[in-house]
């Protein structure tokens, strides 16, 4: 590249047989001195050597010749200054390229180097040549390297050493040597030329983005070095990073050419710091909507705390992570941190810890324990000042005042530092925690975190949490969970594989593998289709533990075509500050269809559905189990659904819309329908026939309903006589109120077939 072809520049001075007026004595800037008349300066116009030159007598300590014309100079160029110099009397002086740099304002830029080597000149008339070259990068070969700030210079000589000598000076030669520096031919600049110094110190910040603007398709090369950026670079055009860039946390790169993680990882030097920068830039254009690792494995020793890392506070335009491993190490950075402290709780603040004591030492995103706390209920906010916190669900029991143990799980990446995130996605991803750290904690707003074809494998304490309204419309669809307690008897896992606080929850086509539970679930119209996941141990009749929980009572969901295995489905309202019924909607709201049930080597007391009442006066308010297979192996249970009674049964009488049909069973005791049709036969002639239907209504629910009764054959009396007789029906008959009563005139005999339910259906 020749700017002065190129561009059209204009670099050489006047000889001097074009008058001396131009030439200065002084540094060359206007108003300076001129030889022009000068006692000491002449034009010899036919010198043996050099044809016309100036004749010059060194009369100074330092004798200037300077170019009053402004030689341009742009960001990548690289002038050469030549002269032809001989003595011809008197002492001989040394000699050196010398120039006066100048900015945009034409003031002078201090501070740089003016002057190139010095040759001294040893004899009368020998020819000698003085060379330096001026570019704006700090380049082996470049004489004066003048960054970006000078646009222009007054080029010429000096004159040192010894006064009393007489030289002659050839015409100057000013020349672009750029294509000596900038590899044209392989489409590549560097950053140098555009006055990058890679010293770990100065700030390149305009030499590269002046290379980007110069590129114009061509790569932009950082050599060799620690270049210092103090402010945002965004490069626009491909990149090639030998050396390194380093930036304070608020600046960010920007490779809009290149912008995947190895691109960063070069850029920094360290592949933490790469992707903590590579988020960064995620989050602060549009250019790219997903960072791909490239199969990167990073090597993690610490939580990516993401509103740190970037600076944001919200981020609600779709981005991306895919295609990588983080793989943690071990650090002290990973460590649990445990607060215990005192609070008061009031059901008219729900959500509100008032009176914490120690609450400085207290962090969002703590997992809040003690009597009358839900499972999963966490930190949202934490006011000091008026040492109040404020929680992500309310308490169901607790003390007015009592203690509490607050306890922060950390996490590869950590999102709670963010108001609201939404449509932001992992894609074939894999953490492995290796039993140090946790997966994800979701923001504390925003909706459709996506989680795709990922892996999130040992997470010490949990998956995916979330701790406030981050988990809307969340999507966990053909993923892998697997625990950090695979040996451990199910009922001394802590592990938990993701929890929902809010509603329209996506989970589909994922594996969970022996949790302590797979989903705390709160809010409802969440679709749960496809999955498989199995909490069993290697002992025999050990407890099994609740897979999937619901803990908003009617959560107008369905549960779909899963594998569950050794775990069950849990129902409660342990997230409800009035758990006690009070005209509102309770358990039901509930699809669960053509799913696969199995449970080995358990106690005979298991159940696959559970209901868990944390107050009286609750009832099921629509349940659909329909078309599933329930399958028990290595010894028999006893039914397949069941009451947990630890704080409260069930009203019964208030049951309504429960269909069980459709299912088959294997390995169970008692078959739950509902309704359910069945056959008695009375042998003896009696005007009372109670006939018990109880064993099969779902959770022990009483016999509410007769839909019909047909009797298979004649009645007859004692005596074996025809007796054509019409029974009236009580319902809820019996200590249990699950038997029917039919109630006959006279004595008779008999067979009948029974339907009846345990609800009502409206």
């Amino acid at each position: 590249m020749n700017k002065a072809i190129t561009d059209g520049l204009v670099l050489m001075p006047p000889a001097f047989e074009d008058g001396l007026g131009v030439w200065s004595s002084e540094d060359g800037t206007p108003g300076s001195a001129t030889y022009d008349g000068a006692v000491n300066a002449a034009f010899v116009p036919a010198d043996a050597d050099f044809g016309g030159c100036l004749e010059l007598v060194k009369n100074d300590t330092l004798t200037m010749l300077r170019y009053m014309g402004e030689t341009p100079l742009q960001p990548g160029m690289y002038l050469q200054i030549k002269a032809r110099v001989k003595a011809i009397s008197g002492n001989l002086p040394s000699v050196r390229i010398a120039g006066w740099a100048g900015n945009a304002s034409f003031s002078h830029v201090a501070g740089l180097a003016e002057t190139g080597a010095s040759v001294d000149l040893t004899s009368y008339g020998e020819v000698v040549e003085v060379t330096a070259i001026v570019g704006s990068g700090d380049r082996g070969g470049v004489d004066m390297p003048w960054g970006l700030e000078p646009v222009y210079g007054h080029f010429g000589l000096d004159l040192t050493g010894a006064n009393g000598g007489t030289v002659r000076i050839d015409d100057l030669v000013i020349e672009d040597v750029s294509e000596w520096f900038l590899s044209d031919s392989s489409g590549m600049i560097d950053v140098r030329d555009y006055g990058a110094v890679g010293d770990g110190i100065t700030d390149n910040t305009d030499a590269f983005n002046a290379a980007n603007t110069a590129a114009e398709g061509r790569k932009i090369l950082v050599p060799e070095g620690v270049y210092h950026l103090a402010n945002t670079v965004a490069f626009t055009e491909e990149a090639v990073f030998d050396g390194t860039v380093t930036m304070p946390a608020s600046a960010r790169l920007i490779l809009r050419h290149s912008f995947h993680l190895n691109a960063y990882i070069d850029a920094f030097g360290d592949e933490t710091e790469g992707l903590k920068r590579a988020l960064q830039a995620m989050f602060y254009y549009t250019d790219h909507d997903s960072l791909d690792m490239r199969g990167r494995r990073i090597e993690l020793s610490a939580p990516l705390d993401v509103a740190e890392i970037t600076g944001a506070s919200t981020l609600e335009v779709r981005r991306v992570i895919r295609n990588g491993q983080i793989n943690v190490q071990s650090s002290s950075d990973w460590d649990t941190e445990e607060v215990t402290s005192q609070a008061s709780y009031s059901a008219a603040n729900a959500r509100t810890l008032s009176n914490v004591a120690n609450i400085a030492n207290i962090q969002v995103g703590s997992l809040v324990t003690g009597t009358g706390v839900g499972r999963e209920v966490y930190v949202e906010s934490v006011n000091v000042g008026n040492q109040t916190l404020t929680l992500n669900h309310p308490l169901f029991g607790p003390n007015t005042t009592q203690t509490y143990t607050f306890t922060r799980f950390k996490y590869v990446f950590d999102f709670s530092g963010l108001s609201k995130l939404s449509q932001f996605e992992f894609f074939d991803v894999e953490l492995l925690c290796n039993g140090r750290a946790s997966g994800i904690m979701l923001a504390m707003g925003g909706n459709n975190f996506h989680l795709r074809d990922c892996h999130i494998k040992s997470p010490l304490n949990r998956g995916v949490t979330s701790i406030g309204g981050g988990c809307q419309d969340l999507h966990i669809d053909r993923c892998t969970f697997v625990s950090n307690e695979q040996p451990l008897r199910a009922e001394d896992r802590q592990s938990i594989a993701f929890n929902i606080n809010s509603n329209d929850c996506k989970i589909r086509d994922n594996r969970f593998q022996r949790f302590g539970h797979t989903g705390i679930v709160y809010g409802n119209g969440h679709m749960f289709v496809g999955n498989h996941w199995f909490q069993g141990d290697d002992f025999t009749d050990s407890t099994r533990m609740a897979g999937l929980v619901f803990t908003y009572p009617n959560m107008k969901s369905v549960v779909t075509g899963n594998y569950i295995d050794n775990s069950f489905i849990e129902i409660t309202n342990e997230h409800d500050v009035a758990p006690d019924f009070s005209s509102e909607y309770s358990f039901g709201g509930l699809t669960i269809t053509g799913n696969i049930f199995t449970v080995n080597d358990s106690a005979s007391s298991f159940s696959w559905i559970v209901i868990k009442p944390y107050g009286p006066g609750h009832f099921i308010q629509g349940l659909a189990v329909q078309n599933n297979t329930f399958k028990s192996l290595n010894g028999f249970i006893d039914r397949v659904e069941r009451v947990d009674t630890t704080y409260a049964d069930l009203e019964f009488n208030s049951s309504r819309n429960v269909t069980f049909e459709g299912n088959s069973f294997n390995g169970v005791s008692q078959n739950t329908i509902n309704p359910v049709s069945l056959e008695f036969s009375q042998n003896t002639a009696s005007t009372s026939w109670v006939l018990a239907p109880s064993g099969y209504l779902p959770f022990g629910g009483w016999a509410r309903v007769v839909e019909s009764i047909v009797f298979r054959n004649a009645l007859t009396n004692a005596g074996g006589g025809t007796v054509f007789a019409t029974p009236y029906v009580t319902v809820n008959y019996g200590s249990n109120k699950d038997q029917v009563l039919l109630t006959f005139g006279e004595a008779v005999k008999g067979t009948v077939n029974l339907i009846a339910r345990m609800d009502r259906p409206i």
